[in-house]
């Protein structure tokens, strides 16, 4: 075998192991050196959706900024934050531009956040440009899917988001700013208020490892993951073709739970067996039994990371529960706030929250 032959394999070596999953051992070393993470998924009050939040005409560095500060008061160190392919497809250099922005605001405050690439909830229609206002009384009313159906589904897309994925993890692959990668949210959920697609899951489970694999090939410093979040996760042998996948190719593990206490606490023994850090990347739904009272004092009892959904009421009118999609609230408000933390001018909406956020944290200002 020639010296150049010899050369070839062992760059092609280095190459696959560089584009491995994580071991165990260096995802637990990772999470060892990361505080305590607790943190919102964050949508700026005056955004329906992620366009709305990064695109030009409507970007707003200064109610990042300050709303960020809001977070950072309460003791919240990370905050989960939605991309979308078309950012990138209409202005490459521009999106970065913002992005970077965002993270400098994101450090100026001491949150790191973690930034999803794809997500298959709600509308599978995006439209770059205006987005239209919030439907009256209704839950996340203007929220897009990445990709929408036609991207998901016309082979000929596929060019355009393995572009987007490696130019946009490329761009910040080093970049300590940023905590993780959370390749796809909710894959596999077929949002049925706006009609199925047809073969979703079929073409999910061919297009999550690709961008899995997508994202690696650009050997980022942060781990991914993609967020498991219905089903029994306990038997390994029993897990769905989407499941297996995002379980099997997480550098750590994350969840999403909406239950009482003893459910969020169950999920959490379902997925130590598989020996890597947890997040859980959404909960908190106050009238489904998911508060901060009864499932931030467990996530800190398993040194699990929390991100509950929602952080200041806007746009997104998370405010109302999930069956507002069937029973707007028009007439009459819900009993209780949903999702969200702060009213739009920054007071909580309940102050023991807050106090409690800071108590267990240890951190933020009164």
């Amino acid at each position: 075998m020639s010296f150049v032959v010899l050369v070839a394999v062992f760059v092609s070596v280095i190459t696959l192991r560089a584009q491995e999953r994580w071991s165990a051992e260096k995802a637990k070393d990772w999470y060892a050196k990361q505080p305590w993470l607790v943190g919102a998924n964050y949508v700026p009050s005056d955004a329906i959706n992620q366009f709305e939040m990064f695109q030009a005409a409507t970007w707003n560095p200064a109610l990042n900024d300050k709303e960020l500060g809001w977070a950072e008061g309460i003791g919240m160190n990370t905050m989960r934050v939605f991309l979308h392919d078309q950012l990138w497809a209409q202005d490459p250099e521009g999106f970065k531009k913002r992005l970077n922005e965002f993270l400098a605001i994101c450090a100026k405050h001491h949150i790191k956040p973690m930034l999803v690439l794809f997500d298959s909830v709600w509308d599978p229609e995006p439209k770059l440009g205006p987005q239209h206002p919030p439907i009256p009384g209704v839950h996340n009313s203007g929220w897009v899917q990445s990709p929408g159906r036609k991207g998901l589904t016309d082979p000929a897309y596929e060019s355009k988001l393995e572009a987007y994925v490696k130019g946009v993890v490329g761009a910040f692959a080093k970049d300590d700013r940023i905590l993780a990668w959370d390749i796809w949210n909710e894959p596999d959920n077929d949002t049925p208020q706006y009609g199925v697609i047809a073969n979703k899951t079929a073409r999910i489970d061919y297009y999550l490892p690709k961008a899995f694999a997508w994202a690696r090939s650009t050997h980022p410093v942060q781990p991914l993951t993609s967020g498991v979040w219905h089903d029994e996760w306990s038997d390994p042998k029993k897990l769905k073709s989407t499941v297996k996948i995002q379980i099997e190719e997480s550098d750590v593990i994350s969840f999403h739970n909406y239950g009482w206490p003893e459910e969020f606490e169950a999920k959490i023994k379902e997925l130590q067996q598989y020996g890597r850090p947890i997040i859980c990347t959404e909960y908190m739904a106050r009238g489904a039994g998911s508060t901060f009272d009864n499932s931030l004092p467990v996530a800190k009892q398993y040194h699990v990371g929390a991100i509950n959904w929602g952080l200041v009421d806007g746009k997104t009118q998370t405010r109302y529960p999930w069956d507002s999609w069937k029973k707007p609230y028009v007439m009459d408000q819900p009993v209780l706030w949903f999702h969200d933390v702060f009213h739009a001018d920054g007071t909580p909406y309940r102050q023991h929250e807050a106090d409690l956020i800071r108590q267990l944290t240890g951190r933020g200002l009164q």
